[in-house]
């Protein structure tokens, strides 16, 4: 082989709803990499062969998501694939996707706060991965009965969470009918020991009955009352000036005939 030539170090595996990156340094200089993936039951996969990148797009060799597997990264020279040489290598850690990938942002499609009821409708994440007729799989297409989300909702301008759980792709929970709300969903793979919460969604927040104090806060409210204060003092002030200032010009006008 080629003993001299780098081998490759700081292997990770990078996986968002399936899509897997596997990525690794050094950058290369005078050869190439070319990378090996190895499962338990399939057979060995090349990808990104003869690559001078140091990542590499390992999605679709890892269909069999419950399939453990470890990826060869070797070390090539430009003739390295002519010859029966067996190339220097590192090896990954174990990778099992199903176990592994993190799950996406789901997305809220709609939400409405009617009365004391809160209703949120969001949609699963895709993944790379396709059906026959070329629809790409949810992770609920995937994952199943093990994946549930969780709602985290609470009235606007409070830090009290509370939080409800669905396996659906609806909420309903009670609410305060005077009051805004503010939410947010994230799936969680329950049969996890490790992983399980995935990636929040957006933050979103209701917008009914939403009253000044509400979109501005005790606080500014404050600031404008001692302001006011403020303002009617200093007229009075003045006013007492001016009052003062005029009572002493008419007395300095009576002066001179007081003297006569």
């Amino acid at each position: 082989g080629n003993p001299e030539l780098p081998t490759a170090v700081n292997i990770t595996w990078s996986s968002i709803n399936f899509k897997t990156i596997l990525q690794w340094q050094p950058k290369p200089s005078g050869y190439f990499y070319t990378v090996e993936i190895h499962g338990q039951t399939s057979d060995t996969k090349k990808k990104c062969i003869m690559t001078a990148e140091t990542e590499c797009d390992v999605t679709d060799v890892l269909r069999n998501v419950k399939e453990t597997y470890t990826a060869h990264i070797l070390s090539v020279m430009s003739s390295g694939m002519d010859n029966f040489e067996e190339p220097p290598f590192a090896v990954s850690e174990k990778f099992t996707p199903y176990i592994q990938t993190v799950l996406g942002k789901p997305e809220i499609r709609n939400y409405t706060q009617k009365g004391s009821k809160l209703h949120v409708v969001f949609q699963d994440p895709l993944t790379p991965y396709t059906f026959p007729n070329g629809s790409f799989q949810s992770v609920r297409d995937i994952f199943q009965h093990d994946l549930e989300y969780k709602l985290y909702y609470w009235k606007d301008q409070s830090s009290g969470k509370k939080d409800a759980t669905t396996e659906s792709h609806t909420f309903e929970v009670n609410v305060d009918s005077t009051k805004n709300y503010c939410f947010y969903v994230e799936g969680f793979i329950a049969s996890r020991r490790e992983n399980r919460n995935g990636q929040e969604s957006m933050v979103l927040c209701t917008s009914v009955g939403r009253s000044i104090l509400d979109e501005y806060g005790a606080e500014v409210f404050i600031i404008i009352a001692v302001i006011a204060i403020a303002v009617i003092t200093l007229a009075i002030v003045l006013s007492v000036i001016l009052c003062k200032r005029k009572k002493a010009k008419a007395a300095r006008e009576k002066e001179p005939l007081n003297g006569v």
